[in-house]
Order: C-alpha cells, then structure tokens, then sequence
C-alpha cells in the first residue's frame, strides 16, 4: 500500500513486515521491519491479569498527551530539522509497542484456575518455604509465571533455577539446584496455597 503524502510503502509477507518512510523530500529515509512473533498462550493468574489490564488501561490514557505532543511539534515549522517532533514520535512509537504487547499477552492469557491447587508438592502458585542449607536462611517465595515474577514480592517465575528445581518436590525433601554462583541446596519447609 502506498501513500502519496508521506511516501510510505508497505510490503507484507508471509512473518516479515517491512516499512521505508521518508520526510522532507525524500532527504531523510528509514526502513523499519517487524518480525511477525509467532505466540503461544501465557499463563495468569487472577491477579496478574487484573494487574496486566490496569497496566494497559494506564499506557492507553497516555495517547492523547503523546499525539498533543506531536501535534504541538509539528506546528513549529519544519519537520526535517525538528528534534521536538522526532522525540514525539519516537516516544508514540514505544507506546504503541508496549500497548501491542501487553494487548497480545491479554488476547492470549489463560488464567489459571486456583481451585485445582494442592500442596502435595510444590507445583504453580504455591507458597513454598525453603530453608538454605548453606547459610540457615529460611524464606518464602510464590511460584509464579514469568510475566507475573517480581522478586520485591518474592514472587519467583517458575522458570528460574530455584523454582525450576523445587517444581514436583515434597515437604522434607531437600532439593539442590544449580545457580550461576555454583549449587545451592534447599530443604522444603513448608507448602502453601
């Protein structure tokens, strides 16, 4: 598809999407592609969805104050030269990145249903208790997806060395896992909900 205006040609293919752009002539031009991300469906919980939509709908209020921003540079004159109106559309273009991501980890979200938890061994969204053989230190930590991971929260994805060793794992088993800084072992204290 081409516009005259700005010059903007497209070419779909099969996973590639290529854009050439030019502005002020034809004396600045740049070519962009998106590589078509083949996705599979992302695990959430209740909770991590609820936070992953607040976060859409927060990113989704931003647009106006981005497209002021731009209508605002694009008023100044010249937009060959006009580092304002770059920086405008560079910003709108990270947004939109974000928002489509975040649209498509939603559109593919399957939510994960809490009821079916036990606490016979450590599994998904289990609070489990682990005591540090090395050091005596005891903490807790949530087994959770990897979008949801937020190691403030003790919140560790289920695809880190720890968690991915103590998945399947019983109370007073005592599991080691291998870190960068070399093995670590842990002893399963307790399992929860």
């Amino acid at each position: 598809m081409q516009h005259i205006g700005d010059e903007v040609m497209d070419f779909v293919s099969e996973n590639i999407f290529f854009q050439r752009h030019s502005r002020g002539g034809g004396s600045f031009l740049f070519y962009s592609f998106f590589i078509k991300i083949i996705t599979m469906a992302s695990y959430l919980t209740k909770e991590g969805y609820d936070k992953k939509m607040q976060e859409l709908a927060e990113l989704e209020a931003q647009r106006p104050a981005i497209k002021a921003a731009i209508a605002e540079a694009r008023d100044k004159g010249d937009l060959s030269e006009n580092a304002e109106y770059d920086a405008a559309k560079e910003a709108q273009g990270l947004l939109e990145m974000k928002i489509a991501k975040l649209k498509e980890l939603v559109a593919n979200a399957r939510i994960i249903d809490d009821s079916q938890l036990n606490t016979d061994e450590v599994q998904l969204l289990n609070k489990v208790t682990i005591k540090n053989l090395g050091n005596g230190m005891t903490v807790t930590y949530t087994i959770v997806t990897e979008n949801e991971a937020n190691f403030r929260e003790n919140k560790l994805a289920s695809t880190t060395p720890i968690a991915a060793a103590l998945m399947g794992h019983k109370v007073g088993d005592t599991v080691t896992c291998k870190v960068p800084a070399g093995e670590m072992k842990f002893e399963i204290l307790k399992i929860e909900i």
